[in-house]
């Protein structure tokens, strides 16, 4: 397994609970027993801001692409992450603005629709500032790239650049787009899932594990990502926890089945190297 060192960036501390043990009971720091329900239907697009400062942090794909007539277009996107790794696949939540016209559909959809590529571009801390500049609701055709004075780069198998400031980035081509609809029947946004054609990392900050996989060195990588509101994070502080190995997962088995008076006929596959539940 490939750990890393303590960096400039980063540093690597115990884990929250190391002397836990399987079947321990961890304190509820909360206490109470009262939730708040919300119901998205009722709710509808005001439920925006409870939904992102609870999934958190969030990565950010900061998408470049072109429309059918070579119009360039930069924005990031926090309802994005990969969801395979073969065939790679990205995915991408694009809502739908009521501040447009024409159903709201921003830049990004209506361009990937056209030309079915883009690039993703992961933010660093070293440019954030920029990448964040994108987001702004600027006039259909803005060229954001200009903009902001970020640089583009050729692709290899898309025709839409890469930004050359980020230190890892995917070329893309879309697989499927579906149609998201609320419950009141108005079409809100589209999930837009894509095949990575192409996966950049700069020698900057990759690095290999123990068994010779190319993997990218967080502390040198400097990756930011998304909280609630106009809030972001840094990566500081990196705890390890390993998956369960058979040793231990038989023992916790077997002391289980003592105690519910049950007999398991599972079987537990052996984990992946950089696998995680």
């Amino acid at each position: 397994m490939y750990k890393p060192h303590d960096g400039k960036n980063v540093h690597f501390v115990d884990p929250p609970h190391p002397n836990w043990r399987p079947g321990d009971k961890l304190p509820h720091k909360l206490g109470s027993d009262n939730y708040i329900g919300l119901k998205p239907e009722e709710i509808g697009s005001d439920l925006y801001p409870a939904l992102i400062s609870a999934v958190c942090p969030r990565p950010i794909g900061f998408v470049c692409c072109l429309n059918s007539k070579g119009q360039r277009n930069l924005s990031p996107y926090s309802y994005f992450n990969v969801m395979n790794h073969d065939p790679a696949l990205c995915v991408l939540g694009a809502n739908r603005s009521a501040q447009r016209g024409g159903g709201g559909m921003k830049d990004f959809e209506q361009y990937v629709r056209e030309t079915g590529e883009f690039t993703v571009n992961m933010i660093s801390n070293w440019f954030v500032e920029a990448a964040n500049f994108t987001s702004g609701a600027f006039d259909a055709g803005v060229d954001e790239v200009d903009m902001t004075g970020l640089t583009p780069m050729p692709s290899v198998r898309v025709k839409p650049p890469r930004v050359k400031e980020s230190a890892v980035q995917f070329e893309c081509r879309v697989k499927h787009i579906y149609d998201t609809t609320n419950s009141k029947g108005v079409t809100t946004g589209a999930i837009i899932i894509a095949e990575i054609l192409l996966l950049h990392i700069h020698e900057g900050v990759a690095g290999k594990t123990p068994h010779g996989k190319t993997i990218v060195d967080i502390d040198k990588y400097e990756p930011i990502a998304r909280l609630g509101g106009n809030f972001y994070c840094r990566v500081k502080e990196v705890f390890e926890l390993t998956r369960p190995n058979e040793e231990q997962m038989s023992k916790r088995q077997h002391e289980y089945h003592q105690q519910t008076g049950e007999s398991s006929k599972h079987t537990v596959d052996p984990p992946q190297e950089g696998d995680a539940k």
